[in-house]
């Protein structure tokens, strides 16, 4: 199973561009919640909500408002990779200033949706939720892992992608995309035909699970049966330490639940991100073959858009005048 990434503060790669700093710690531990145990899982739930109190407590004051020991809290930092509770602290607090930096052009929006909201704070609410979800996700992205993913892929006879429910719709955007540049896959979101199609794979194939909570039983069935083939498998999942997370490689999302917002709702963009990264990624490391195909699509459909019909009637009525341009 992949490690889960601990903050690795500021590494900016040549050539890519500065953003809001995102608090990693945070994401982390929101991804392992639903792996915590009952008293550790109160503390990960008191530091999620407020951090930077967290930050400024001592860890007696902290296992008190979790009404929970001091060894718990103890035992909670060293679940999620960290020494101890100082060096906790030393994380929030820094990421906690950070966030406030970043904060100084205006307030925070919360993520909840209220009775008592307008249909204009609706609109900023979604937009600055949906925002932060594609922003965590490439935050706690593995780009190791990724590259990894990537260059399994490139190799792959075949890829097998599977999800149901609203993962069902991001495995079958990778198909589309995966097959836009020629690669062969397979988006399957039924039981039985998952199992089926993964019983057929073997040691040159790819298969990857597409599930929120890791825990979906269809998703995991198939992917199990895929690896038991010798597939090398690949999981896209908000918490790596659930069910899923047996696979080969994980690509952990950072979307939260909030009010009307579940998680098939909330997962959607960050797994699209996901999605994305995979996709461009695979597409530059076979540029040429990858561009040769969406060109050959692409002029596959041209003649089905409707915009390119009403301009060709529109040159005709103009006295056949050029129509490769805008015309306003």
């Amino acid at each position: 199973m992949a490690q889960i990434p601990k903050p690795s503060g500021d590494r900016p790669d040549n050539g890519v561009l500065s953003v809001s700093p995102v608090p990693t710690t945070v994401l982390r531990i929101r991804s392992l919640l639903p792996s915590l145990a009952p008293a550790e899982r109160r503390v990960a739930q008191r530091v999620i909500d407020d951090p930077e109190r967290a930050a400024a407590s001592s860890i007696t004051q902290l296992a008190k408002d979790c009404a929970t020991s001091e060894a718990t809290v103890i035992r909670f930092c060293r679940t999620i990779d960290f020494s101890g509770y100082r060096e906790l602290r030393l994380a929030l607090a820094t990421e906690a200033g950070q966030a406030r930096g970043a904060r100084s052009g205006g307030p925070e929006l919360s993520s909840d949706i209220n009775p008592d909201d307008t249909l204009v704070t609706v609109v900023q609410k979604i937009a600055y939720t949906d925002a932060r979800a594609v922003e965590e996700t490439g935050a706690a992205l593995d780009v190791d892992v990724l590259r990894t993913v990537i260059d399994t892929m490139a190799g792959a006879r075949r890829i097998d992608v599977y999800g149901v429910g609203a993962s069902a719709f991001v495995g079958a955007d990778l198909q589309q995309k995966l097959h836009r540049i020629g690669m062969t896959s397979f988006a399957w979101s039924d039981a039985h035909v998952m199992l089926t199609s993964a019983a057929l794979l073997d040691d040159r194939d790819v298969a990857i699970g597409i599930s929120h909570s890791g825990s979906t039983i269809d998703t995991v069935q198939a992917l199990t049966e895929a690896g038991r083939r010798g597939a090398r498998t690949v999981a896209i999942t908000n918490f790596p330490r659930s069910a899923i997370g047996f696979a080969d490689h994980v690509l952990t999302t950072a979307a939260r639940e909030t009010t009307f917002r579940s998680g098939a709702t909330a997962s959607r963009l960050a797994q699209l991100t996901v999605v994305d990264c995979l996709f461009v990624g695979l597409a530059q490391s076979r540029y040429t073959d990858s561009r040769t195909a969406l060109e050959t699509t692409f002029e596959a459909v041209r003649g089905l858009r409707i915009n390119d019909d009403r301009r060709r009637r529109r040159g005709d009525s103009s006295g056949g005048r050029s129509t490769d341009g805008n015309d306003d």
